[in-house]
């Protein structure tokens, strides 16, 4: 199933049957990456772990099939573009925007979930880094102009999602995008999560706000040994 096949929805609870979809994570050998690609993997999801090492994505994609016993496969960065649907970004900040330069054309009428949250460190703690474009998910659809980006799984805790003995994740993603198609077909793959929802909560250029609060929830698990996410009341 490609991504033009999928049709807007009626209304804001009327969500497309994503579960043929393809999923890549971009940066899957990381925590946050590995986390929900794993997720995604026990909710039946085919994934596809994207990584500048090949062999190491197969050995993260090897381990998951062990412990989920979903479909995963590893490969390059490239290769998992072309191969997936839809494909999350969760690679670190500094190495964002030469990532996607790198694979405008493989990315190309997909849709791309960006989840990465630009923040600087220091005595103080955590902190929101100003982006000239004016957040990750904007600097995305910047370079990425053919493809179709969605910010969202911004909050989400990599111990959580990486925690065999959890097996619900309580939280709401927030899904931002100009695309209402594309932000369907994203927040209804983030309630095939076990305890999450996916929220509409505007279009990418209100995205800075929703990277920002990453900051927020960092400095409150420190301060109370938790694994704080975010959750939406009255929707």
């Amino acid at each position: 199933m490609t991504s033009d096949t999928v049709t807007r929805s009626a209304g804001p609870y009327e969500l497309p049957d994503v579960s043929d979809l393809v999923v890549g994570v971009l940066g899957g050998t990381g925590e946050q990456g590995r986390g929900l690609a794993r997720r995604l993997a026990m909710a039946g999801q085919q994934i596809v772990i994207g990584s500048r090492d090949a062999s190491r994505a197969a050995t993260a994609a090897t381990e998951l099939v062990t412990t989920t016993g979903g479909r995963v496969s590893g490969a390059s960065n490239a290769d998992c573009a072309t191969a997936s649907d839809v494909v999350i970004v969760a690679v670190p900040w500094e190495g964002h925007r030469a990532l996607l330069e790198g694979l405008r054309g493989e990315l190309a009428g997909k849709i791309v979930v960006d989840c990465v949250n630009p923040l600087g460190f220091d005595k103080q703690g955590s902190y929101a880094l100003q982006v000239e474009e004016g957040s990750a998910a904007e600097q995305a659809a910047a370079v990425l102009t053919d493809s179709r980006v969605v910010a969202a799984f911004h909050h989400l805790s990599a111990v959580l999602l990486l925690d065999e003995g959890v097996d619900h994740v309580e939280g709401d993603v927030m899904v931002l995008g100009d695309d209402r198609a594309a932000t369907d077909v994203v927040q209804a793959l983030a309630g095939r999560l076990p305890g999450m929802r996916g929220i509409y909560a505007g279009r990418l250029r209100n995205s800075h706000q929703v990277e920002a609060l990453t900051a927020n929830l960092i400095s409150m698990n420190r301060r109370y040994k938790a694994h704080a996410g975010v959750r939406i009341t009255d929707v």
